[in-house]
């Protein structure tokens, strides 16, 4: 790639001999003259650190708002989902490996789309939302935030889709314009996070900071056998969850298929989820769902006073919406979102 392909990226420090550590997640790369960053993305060029992906989406789509997921953020409504090329975890189990673990050469295709360009589409498509997912955001970090200031001004909501490896710094800054986040949380051990090659604090240093926000909120836990799915862990996640955060978050539980390097492993069996969300109501979370398991039950959203169903759903469709200016049709309990 030439110079024309990419914009110079934000935090970093110049060091000696041309060498630059990037300041923008956990890993802290020290990356030499030439060389990229361990997320692919972030490359020295003569001293200075470039983001090579801006405005050079792999993926651009248009989904529902419940794929991402947020349950409780305008419910039944599209978004413009843009990724890119490579990410800052390793994640073995990943379903999207084909855009997370490579490179944009690697995949050999993309789109070019200015911030303006996304913004605009959503607006002449009268969608009310812009995520960035598929890959992790944290390594096309300015493009999201271009987007991000761009979309604010238009009116638009701006959600992010994240694995929470983003340093206080960057994360503060891109908060100002973001309405919601979703956080895999991909365990509640060090185990879990060495599937990813990554460490857990960190990521709960994110969530702290994000709930102390304004922006909405929610977690998503994936439960891989063998991985992190002991009732020990889980309840020691949802504990610390009511505790260091709030009852109020929304916890997905979601159902892992074999994939990418962990393709020797079975499925989640659904009675594990149904363990963990009953796990999670008996510490105290409020609202919790199960996911990838299309017509359970549990893919619906309870009133936590009255019990009656506020939002059901099969999969990502909407079959059900019970609320009403925030509140529960059947018993008023105002319900935390955003919702307008």
């Amino acid at each position: 790639m030439n110079n024309s392909s990419a914009k110079e990226a934000m935090y970093y420090t110049r060091l000696e001999r041309n060498r630059i550590r990037c300041d923008l997640c956990h890993h802290t790369c020290f990356i030499s003259e030439g060389r990229r960053g361990f997320c692919r993305n972030r490359e020295n060029r003569r001293g200075k650190l470039y983001n090579v992906v801006y405005g050079r989406p792999s993926a651009v789509n248009i989904d529902p708002i419940e794929k991402e997921p947020q349950h409780h953020m305008l419910p039944g409504t599209n978004m413009i989902c843009i990724g890119t090329a490579g990410c800052n975890f390793r994640c073995r189990h990943c379903h999207n490996w084909h855009l997370s673990q490579r490179s944009i050469e690697e995949i050999g295709r993309y789109e070019r789309y200015a911030p303006q360009d996304i913004v605009t589409a959503a607006l002449n498509l009268d969608i009310p939302t812009i995520s960035s997912t598929y890959n992790e955001p944290t390594v096309f970090y300015e493009y999201v935030l271009d987007i991000a200031k761009l979309a604010k001004k238009a009116n638009l909501r701006i959600l992010w889709h994240s694995n929470g490896y983003m340093k206080p710094e960057p994360l503060k800054e891109l908060l100002q314009y973001t309405d919601a986040v979703t956080i895999d949380l991909k365990g509640f051990s060090q185990k879990a996070y060495d599937n990813s090659d990554a460490e857990l604090q960190p990521v709960l240093n994110t969530l702290k900071t994000i709930n102390d926000s304004s922006a909405w909120l929610e977690i998503v836990n994936l439960v891989i056998p063998t991985i992190n799915d002991t009732a020990e862990e889980i309840r020691e996640m949802c504990v610390w969850i009511r505790d260091e955060l709030s009852g109020e978050v929304p916890v997905h539980f979601s159902r892992f298929f074999p994939n990418y390097k962990l393709a020797n492993l079975t499925p989640t069996p659904i009675e594990t989820l149904e363990r963990a969300y009953d796990t999670a109501l008996e510490v105290g979370l409020h609202y919790v769902t199960l996911g990838n398991v299309p017509g359970h039950k549990y893919n619906s959203t309870f009133c936590p006073r009255c019990n009656e169903i506020l939002i059901r759903r099969v999969h990502f469709n909407i079959m059900e919406n019970n609320i009403r200016d925030g509140k529960c049709v059947s018993c008023g309990h105002a319900i935390p979102g955003i919702w307008i």
